[in-house]
């Protein structure tokens, strides 16, 4: 590619949004490097020439610092120390037009599937036999696959379908085939995404194909943790529970996001559960799976909430005592369900019902973590950080969940698994010795 540099074109990919992002980042990378181009994710050394920035357009924050970013990349382009600044990405592929006339700066604007065309600016080639050749922008112990992309479900909160398409599987030997390369490369742990992993396989193979993927993935050797991530509840495929409890190298953990638990506001959410179909399903989840880890996500003032909702939905948490809980405050996304009804919750109250909420799962953690004390429990070696070392649980995954401090006398690495006696616990951190 050719631009008003003479030396050689360096490429700088900021990635911001969710992990789904983060592996289109690693795939464009893995794909311009083998085109024998330089390519670097969140280059700090500042010496790249062309900037591609992966943009959130999930819900306004995410809006506001993808648009904030952009702008970033803009000014250091008109300062004279870019050559190019491209945009691809959620918001970039939802408000493609209207950035352009803002923002005219910007070389060029792709959606979320445009990546043979993003390639061509690069005068690259698009290569299909690359399955997972990917420069991992993770430490390299762990690495995301993305076994799905789209999503076919329609709740009435959320844009991802309108930025990501209908649910499309990727197939199982390609999977594996991925899987068995970052092994190759020193991967450990292995995160499962999509937008809705129980989907998965229903378009391809007609059938719901999550629980022969994880036995396949715990076939491949070297591969120490599998972990699922962003699980639908409604018609829950429970024989995935007997794979979870069968194979070692699939840790004992499930996300599954479950926005509310107010039948009234499931209803409005279009959820296709109620709080009794998710009691049974939260019950059963354990008794097959004893000592499952249960991670969910919430949503607090979504359109008509009140605050008697809100009293239910913190009787639910204190009921089924989740070990890990994440919570937004809803956004009233255009062209969604919810964008007909009035968003009359004013961001303030939004924000001081989710600390509410937030303030019951916090006392719930600090019980849980106090039952692990005197317990010793395999931890994976995440990082070196202040000269203490930083690992995870099998019931902890990145950046969201609990971290523990480990006091160890000897080096360790990045990607060790050693184990570790817990001496202090925390509301959200625990601390603890290699033994």
């Amino acid at each position: 590619m050719k631009t008003k540099t003479l030396k050689k074109d360096k490429v700088n990919i900021i990635t911001l949004g969710c992990s789904k992002n983060m592996v289109d980042s690693e795939v464009l990378s893995g794909q311009l490097l083998a085109n024998n181009i330089d390519t670097v994710h969140e280059n700090t050394k500042k010496d790249h020439n062309i900037v591609v920035v992966n943009t959130c357009g999930f819900i306004d924050k995410a809006k506001e610092e993808s648009v904030n970013t952009i702008l970033e990349q803009v000014s250091l382009k008109k300062k004279g120390k870019l050559d190019k600044v491209y945009v691809t990405g959620c918001l970039s592929h939802r408000y493609r037009e209207d950035l352009a006339k803002e923002i005219p700066e910007v070389d060029a604007w792709f959606g979320t599937m445009e990546l043979p065309l993003m390639l061509k600016k690069f005068e690259a080639d698009y290569k299909t036999e690359l399955v997972g050749e990917r420069l991992l922008a993770t430490p390299g112990h762990y690495a995301y696959l993305k076994i799905a992309e789209g999503c076919n479900r329609t709740c009435a909160f959320c844009a991802i379908p309108l930025m990501r398409g209908s649910h499309v599987s990727r197939p199982v030997e390609e999977l594996v085939r991925e899987a068995e390369s970052l092994v190759r490369r020193g991967v450990k742990e292995i995160l499962l995404i999509a937008q809705e992993l129980t989907y998965y396989g229903l378009d391809l193979y007609k059938k719901r194909m999550l629980p022969e993927l994880l036995n396949r993935l715990a076939d491949v050797k070297g591969l120490e943790w599998i972990r699922l991530h962003y699980a639908y509840p409604s018609k829950f495929p429970l024989e995935i529970l007997d794979v979870i409890r069968e194979r070692d190298n699939i840790c004992n953990y499930l996300d599954m996001p479950l926005q509310h638990a107010s039948d009234r506001m499931l209803k409005a959410m279009r959820r296709q559960i109620t709080r009794a179909e998710m009691n049974e399903l939260i019950h059963t989840i354990r008794e097959r799976v004893p000592g499952i880890c249960l991670r969910t996500t919430l949503i607090a003032g979504f359109p008509g909430e009140t605050q008697e909702d809100v009293e239910e939905l913190k009787d639910f948490l204190r009921e089924h005592r989740f070990d890990r809980v994440g919570i937004f405050t809803y956004s009233h996304e255009e062209g969604t369900g919810a964008y007909e009804l009035e968003d009359t919750i004013p961001a303030e109250e939004k924000q001081r019902r989710a600390e509410e909420i937030m303030e019951v799962q916090q006392e719930i953690s600090y019980g849980k973590n106090q039952e692990k004390l005197g317990c010793v429990f395999r931890t994976l070696v995440d990082k070196k950080e202040a000269g203490r070392y930083l690992g995870r649980t099998e019931f902890d995954s990145v950046e969201v969940d609990n971290e523990v401090i480990i006091h160890s006398d000897r080096k360790l690495q990045p990607g060790d698994f050693i184990n570790v006696k817990i001496t202090k616990a925390y509301d959200y951190d625990l601390e603890g010795e290699v033994v």
